[in-house]
């Protein structure tokens, strides 16, 4: 492992159900992603997932954050990458800095034991955007980016990437090519049909194989007497 930049997180954490409720409803449908994801590949263990959505403010941050965690509670080394450069949040919903992180190690302003951050959760390492770039497609698709997930993967048991929404901007699919596995999230009564199926096509022209999407914001059917 790498040494890591120590920090001293506020207890706040937002929006990591799994780790402030484990016992939840919502923490076990998390556990219940993390079996299919092993299920998905029974010859070959998934060291590398993307997680993505067609648009904006469709949970897929939330998603790769607790998805990251279940795979941490399992005993898994684990490392969550943000790769959204033009709107990043894990550093806020681990209430971390973003001072230093994936851009300033892509332009080697700083070394890789620079970047990662220590989380709350045992086993769940972090690098955050770090400062917003002009080119975030031109660094994404670079050597350097191979480079580091080669590195990376020799470090960490599993890699989350919370890239952006992959019809927004062409990072998400820069992304995929680099990846094993890619999970697709969609809001629940919100995503349009045609936007989901597009996203789906997007990411099936990539080097990735799309595990499966995760429905956000489902509300159960209450039973009829």
């Amino acid at each position: 492992m790498v040494k890591k930049t120590r920090n001293t997180p506020s207890p706040i954490i937002r929006k990591i159900v799994a780790y402030t409720n484990p016992r939840s409803l919502v923490s076990e449908q998390y556990r219940t992603l993390r079996t299919n994801i092993k299920f998905s590949s029974p010859d070959k263990e998934i060291s590398s997932i993307l997680v993505t959505s067609s648009m904006h403010s469709e949970g897929k941050s939330t998603t790769a954050a607790n998805l990251a965690i279940v795979f941490a509670q399992e005993g898994k080394q684990v490392l969550i990458i943000d790769a959204d450069m033009r709107k990043p949040t894990m550093h806020f919903t681990f209430s971390l800095k973003n001072n230093i992180g994936l851009s300033s190690i892509l332009i080697r302003q700083n070394i890789l034991k620079e970047a990662v951050k220590t989380t709350h959760v045992e086993n769940l390492d972090l690098i955050t955007c770090g400062p917003i770039p002009p080119n975030p497609a031109e660094l994404l698709g670079s050597k350097s980016m191979n480079l580091l997930m080669v590195q990376l993967k020799e470090l960490y048991d599993i890699i989350i990437i919370d890239a952006p929404p992959i019809l927004a901007v062409a990072d998400s699919q820069i992304l995929a090519n680099i990846c094993e596995g890619a999970v697709l999230v969609i809001n629940s009564g919100e995503t349009e049909k045609g936007k989901a199926m597009k996203a789906k096509e997007v990411l099936a022209s990539s080097n990735s194989r799309l595990i499966g999407a995760v429905v956000n914001n489902y509300k159960m059917p209450k039973e009829k007497n």
